[in-house]
């Protein structure tokens, strides 16, 4: 049974329930079933969203980001097309109607199972009573085992994640315009990406039209059109979760525009000047000043968290072991959703997070309503979608497998059916429009400072006034304020 706090509640709050200064609780009003929900990705919010219908339910959301990432996207913002509040909707704004829905910024740092409390920092330590949990933390990337590799070959899992990829991909070409060392140009103008799955066949994709006509004639000294882009994986195939027939034409797709793809590659070493591969022709080294990781994905650690106050098991990637209803062994108030867990036959892929929330909104509910449990939860499989272009996709859905332009439309319709709310999907319709129209990318804005981390570029600066300084004592550039 899940403890309720819709019985008959005190006039005067128990310690349990007692505000302090450190405790933040649900809106005001009536006390009502406490649900805290971990995550604002697709489970959480769905739960979330569905469950701030009912009066008597008081909910507290907390993430680490203050919005909502619509994740499919993020390729997009990386490589300049769209901005980072486009597929972010603040949190607060989408829940802004709902009094009983508390949002808080926040790291959760402890879930004690047994006092039904979690524990997060920000600024202040917060501690959250719960009558129900749901866990939507969502997934991280893996660099099996070389976590050293991160500095270097940034994933995409996060906005902050996104721009700094953008920030790598646009300062190459700068770099590349200001060396004088043909060598060292061609190592900026080399791109390799790791990893061939959806997010490294779209990312190439973008890369590959930015480079080709976006920035075309735009630089002096280079031609952008020059780039090498590196696509590699050890995978025999691109695209290995989608069928053969969606595999080929992809990967003859990718070559056409001028991709450079190496399977059965794997990364052995990654630094700030390339990469160490080993493939079919033995071990190798790629001059890359830009390295981007699109191979791996770790769950939270969150699941091992729980894991290990349950007893329960988490497989290769972290995940946690969920049983068929999605709760916690041992635990029916605390449920696990999304790319944290591992359902046999569930792909951690933002439907199945979308499903399984629902799932687990209507299950919470139904206990609400004194009604018997539904089913074990049975994922839906509504097809796989990819876009390797500015206008080319491949789709598979429902057997229907399609590539070209048709996939591409069905793509952004899909795609644009699920983002949040109405005001994101026309600025991204204007958006797509204006790229379509005139090849230009609006984000594209970086400065000197955000080539390197500020220290360093600061570092930079004062090393070329000093150098400046030797050649002409009365020279000099104008100090940083």
């Amino acid at each position: 049974m899940i403890p309720s706090a819709m019985a008959a509640t005190p006039d005067t709050p128990t310690p349990e329930t007692a505000p302090t200064a450190d405790t933040p609780h649900a809106a005001p009003g009536a006390p009502g079933h406490r649900v805290v929900v971990i995550g604002g990705g697709f489970g959480g919010l769905k739960v979330a969203k569905r469950l701030a219908r009912r009066r008597d339910v008081e909910i507290t959301l907390i993430d680490r980001a203050n919005h909502h990432l619509f994740q499919p996207l993020l390729y997009q913002v990386s490589t300049g097309i769209l901005s980072g509040g486009q597929i972010a909707p603040a949190l607060r704004d989408i829940f802004v109607d709902h009094e009983n829905v508390r949002v808080l910024l926040g790291e959760v740092t402890a879930i004690d199972l047994d006092a039904h409390t979690v524990a997060a920092t920000a600024a202040h330590d917060i501690t959250l009573h719960y009558d129900t949990l749901v866990v939507a933390a969502g997934s991280g990337d893996s660099y099996f085992g070389h976590d050293e590799w991160e500095r270097d070959a940034p994933g995409m899992k996060s906005l902050d994640d996104a721009f700094r990829v953008r920030t790598r991909i646009l300062s190459a070409f700068e770099l590349a315009e200001t060396s004088s060392d043909p060598a060292d140009r061609e190592a900026w103008l080399t791109f390799a990406i790791v990893g061939a799955g959806p997010t490294g066949v779209e990312l190439a994709g973008q890369l590959a039209y930015l480079s080709r006509h976006t920035l075309a004639g735009h630089y002096r000294a280079i031609r952008s059109e020059d780039a090498r882009i590196v696509l590699l994986d050890a995978d025999s195939s691109v695209l290995p979760s989608f069928r053969e027939r969606i595999r080929r034409k992809a990967d003859a797709e990718l070559r056409r525009v001028g991709i450079e793809i190496q399977l059965g590659t794997a990364a052995t070493g990654i630094d700030a000047h390339g990469l160490d591969v080993r493939g079919p022709d033995g071990v190798k080294r790629i001059e890359a000043r830009t390295v981007l990781w699109a191979a791996g994905v770790a769950a939270s650690p969150l699941a091992r968290m729980l894991a290990a106050a349950s007893g329960s098991e988490v497989d290769r990637a972290g995940r946690l072991l969920s049983a068929p209803d999605l709760a916690l062994p041992g635990h029916p108030e605390v449920f696990a959703i999304g790319d944290m867990v591992s359902l046999e036959g569930v792909p951690g892929v933002a439907q199945a997070a979308l499903q399984e929330g629902h799932y687990v909104a209507k299950l919470i509910s139904g206990r609400l309503d004194g009604k018997s449990p539904p089913a074990p939860f049975s994922y839906r499989d509504k097809g796989s979608l990819a876009v390797l272009g500015r206008s080319w996709a491949v789709a598979d859905v429902r057997g229907l497998q399609l590539a070209g332009r048709v996939a591409w439309v069905i793509w952004a319709v899909v795609h644009i059916a699920f983002l949040v709310d109405w005001q994101k999907r026309f600025e991204i319709i204007r958006r797509w429009f204006w790229e379509f129209v005139t090849e230009g990318r609006q984000e594209r804005v970086i400065s000197v400072v955000s080539l390197l981390p500020e220290e360093a570029a600061r570092a930079e600066l004062e090393t070329a006034r000093a150098r400046l300084a030797e050649r002409d004592p009365g020279a000099g550039l104008a100090p940083e304020r």
